[in-house]
């Protein structure tokens, strides 16, 4: 097994390495999905079936789109 790993940003960003980025074909732009058991998590390179399944989520989160909201989190 090989093991690679990435530091993260104050804004809790990460750059994704480069055996991780060749192994899944990631171009620059392309979206990552995060699969989530128990405590792990997995990595893969987002489908458009994800893509979809986040846009149809985007209308019923209205309640955390105050000004207050954006300011107490604009930094995460």
């Amino acid at each position: 097994m090989q093991t690679a790993t990435s530091k993260l940003t104050k804004k809790y960003q990460a750059t994704i390495p480069e055996p991780v980025r060749k192994l899944l074909h990631l171009q620059s732009g392309d979206e990552i999905a995060f699969d989530i058991e128990g405590s792990r998590v997995h990595l893969r390179k987002a489908e458009p079936l994800d893509l979809v399944f986040a846009k149809s989520l985007e209308g019923t989160l209205s309640e955390w789109t105050s000004e207050a909201d954006e300011k107490a989190y604009h930094e995460l």
